[in-house]
């Protein structure tokens, strides 16, 4: 069963680190409106673009994505 990328991003949780996908699955664990079942890239990339002021860089994303689809392979 393939995981919700929030799920994903969320085993990259750890509120110890700087690393910048590691800040991103520590801040959008925060962010109520998170599309949480979502599998779509082009999806949580528009309400990321839109709402998420927390995210520095849509790179940040794209790394974060990518490691999403190496992990459901």
């Amino acid at each position: 069963m393939m995981k919700t990328f929030y799920q994903f991003l969320m085993t990259e949780r750890n509120s110890g680190s700087f690393e910048p996908v590691e800040q991103f699955a520590n801040n959008a664990f925060y962010d109520q409106s998170f599309p949480k079942q979502s599998v779509y890239y082009d999806e949580i990339s528009e309400y990321l673009e839109e709402n998420a002021n927390y995210l520095p860089s849509m790179t940040i994303f794209d790394e974060a994505w990518q490691m999403y689809q190496d992990s459901n392979s």
